[in-house]
């Protein structure tokens, strides 16, 4: 994965709001459609680059000139990775929707909605924590392996 340049952190709680808005919709609509562009969403930003994120483009260019400069800036691979769980989760859900298997559709989708409004209400993203337990039990299975 390409690297991408640190991000003030109010773009991606601003980007998960959108999410929610977004996932909300296709659980009410069924419209898998819909999921299916989020799912699209997902996959650049997860697999290419957080700055192909529509929503995120709508922060940089017309919310974050009118605040203040971040106090600090938020790195980027956990969030890419964030948005490749999101983009699992999204994509199984338009496969269940668009299948006709619709409850898998709504588990699948409902599952991105909750982890997209912790994210956009409190701040806490449940992909980026994954990412950083990840990386701390990474090593000491490694090194379990090595012994």
């Amino acid at each position: 994965m390409p690297a991408d340049p640190p991000v003030d952190p109010r773009g991606p709680r601003f980007s998960a709001w959108m999410t929610t808005v977004v996932l909300a919709l296709v659980l009410v609509t069924e419209n898998w459609r819909i999921l299916a562009a989020q799912t699209l969403i997902f996959a650049l930003c997860a697999f290419v680059s957080l700055r192909l994120n529509p929503y995120g483009l709508i922060y940089r260019k017309a919310i974050q000139p009118r605040l203040a400069p971040p106090e600090e800036l938020e790195e980027t691979p956990p969030l890419r990775f964030a948005q490749g769980v999101g983009f699992v989760f999204a994509l199984v859900g338009t496969v269940g929707y668009a299948s006709g298997l619709t409850t898998v559709g709504m588990v699948a989708t409902g599952c991105a909605l909750i982890a997209a409004f912790l994210n956009a209400a409190f701040g806490f993203c449940l992909g980026c924590e994954m990412y950083l337990l990840i990386r701390r039990v990474a090593p000491a299975l490694a090194g379990r392996r090595a012994n």
